[in-house]
């Protein structure tokens, strides 16, 4: 299956280069339907430039502060100097939210075709 999502010009260009390999979501009833092997095609908010990604795995959370302590800062999209804290993940998915839904790791890699 393929699905598509959007993301930031950041994000976007972290996955596009490598650096980013989680994609971090609410485990909500529009990303329980993902599966390994199924394709995510990502789109720029800001140039709408599509990038086609596959689903290598998916990690179940309880919450990100959970995901944040599995997962080396790098490949959830954080540089080298910059400090790894989940409650940024709070501007987009409230812990409320967290709590009633859980929370994805998406492990992908960039399609070459």
């Amino acid at each position: 299956m393929k699905y598509k999502m959007r993301l930031h010009d950041e994000p976007f260009q972290l996955i596009k280069s490598g650096i980013k390999t989680i994609e971090m979501r609410l485990n909500d009833e529009k990303r329980r339907v993902l599966k390994e092997e199924d394709i995510i095609e990502f789109q720029n908010r800001f140039s709408h430039e599509i990038l086609q990604t596959k689903i290598v795995k998916i990690h179940h959370f309880s919450s990100f502060d959970e995901l944040y302590q599995f997962f080396d800062p790098e490949c959830l999209g954080y540089l080298k100097d910059e400090i790894a804290n989940p409650k940024d993940m709070e501007v987009y998915y409230p812990k409320d939210k967290q709590k009633k839904y859980g929370v994805l790791g998406i492990e992908i890699k960039k399609n070459h075709s």
